[in-house]
């Protein structure tokens, strides 16, 4: 098989800003991966086209956006994603020893596309079956990915508050509300919602990272809101990031 430079140099170009970590000038990673210059700034302005980058014009920087990382999760949140995670939320679900749900969601542009259900005994009915589909900033399955990714990652989908659509009143009202929220997400290490998605339901939920730290899927528990109190919500919230470590463990992601 031939030799396609443009191909390779393009997939180099994909691994080297999966693996920095932050925005890069055009300049470095042309310095870093030993590449013409014009080369690099074609391939990057195609990947900007393309919906794979987003460009910082003040800091002329250049970085993944999600859609890497919707594709990433597309491969392995379907069946395969699903199978890796059930003995986790079963053992999730087991050892809370409480009326929950557990979920396993992907992220999707500004959704969350739901992968797999568990539920306990006497566990609320949930909306969130194999297939369907919530705004991810009402979410707590959603926030825990969101703030897995990187700032500018986040304003790509979230261009403007127009993005941020309520379904019950509650929920992020502006971009600042809404970083406010994965900041504290980040800090507390798994994500809370309460009432955004369904008034009486409350959720926890941490974030699957893959090998390039990019939020491969959340681990979620649903529960009724006045049932569970802060304490509870905490141990909840850990064990969840306990689960979701188990599963960045399963698919040789980080933990």
């Amino acid at each position: 098989m031939g030799d396609v430079p443009a191909a390779r140099q393009t997939l180099q170009i994909v691994k080297y800003l999966a693996g920095h970590g932050g925005p890069v000038r055009a300049s470095t990673v042309a310095r870093d991966l030993g590449l013409p210059r014009s080369s690099v700034y074609h391939l990057l302005a195609v990947l900007q086209d393309e919906g794979f980058l987003v460009h910082s014009p003040e800091n002329q920087t250049f970085a993944l956006s999600s859609l890497v990382a919707d594709l990433g999760s597309s491969v392995l949140g379907a069946n395969a994603l699903a199978r890796f995670a059930q003995p986790v939320l079963e053992r999730l679900v087991a050892e809370t020893k409480l009326p929950v749900v557990a979920n396993l969601g992907v992220l999707n542009h500004g959704d969350v596309v739901y992968a797999l259900k568990i539920s306990a005994a006497r566990a609320p009915a949930v909306v969130t079956s194999m297939g369907v589909r919530l705004p991810a900033h009402l979410t707590a399955t959603g926030r825990a990915m969101l703030a897995a990714l990187a700032p500018a990652q986040v304003t790509a989908i979230y261009p403007d508050a127009a993005a941020l659509v309520s379904r019950t009143g509650a929920g992020p009202r502006s971009l600042a509300e809404l970083g406010s929220i994965l900041a504290e997400t980040r800090e507390r290490g798994y994500a809370l919602e309460d009432g955004d998605i369904t008034v009486e339901y409350a959720a926890v939920a941490a974030a699957a990272l893959d090998h390039n730290g990019y939020p491969a899927a959340s681990v979620g528990l649903t529960f009724r809101g006045a049932t569970v109190d802060d304490r509870e919500r905490a141990a909840l919230g850990r064990a969840t990031r306990n689960a979701a470590d188990a599963l960045s463990r399963r698919i040789r992601g980080r933990a």
